[in-house]
């Protein structure tokens, strides 16, 4: 299956990331090929075969995950002592997105 240049445009314009021509050129071409890797997947005969609950989760057994419960926090002092940088009561950290 081969993306179109307008089709990874878009997605790039979803994940709020800027791409050079070459750049959607070259994700063009990759992702083409994930696709058609998906495709020959889809060829393959599951029948018999249980789907997975989970991937680590082994045939047969169920709810080996532990319950999600509550537990008591760290103490904020303690946790704030090891900020390499901090700014009040939060930690300081370098800008990871422009205005």
């Amino acid at each position: 299956m081969d993306l179109e240049r307008s089709q990874v445009e878009h997605i790039a314009l979803l994940a709020r990331i800027g791409l050079t021509d070459e750049e959607v050129e070259l994700f063009r071409e990759q992702l083409s090929h994930i696709l058609e890797q998906f495709a020959v997947l889809q060829e393959l005969d599951t029948t018999g075969v249980l789907p997975a609950g989970h991937a680590g989760e082994p045939p047969g057994l169920v709810g080996v995950m532990r319950d999600d419960s509550p537990e008591d926090s760290l103490d904020h002092e303690d946790v704030m002592r090891n900020a390499p940088r901090r700014e009040g009561e939060f930690f300081r950290v370098k800008v990871v997105l422009e205005e």
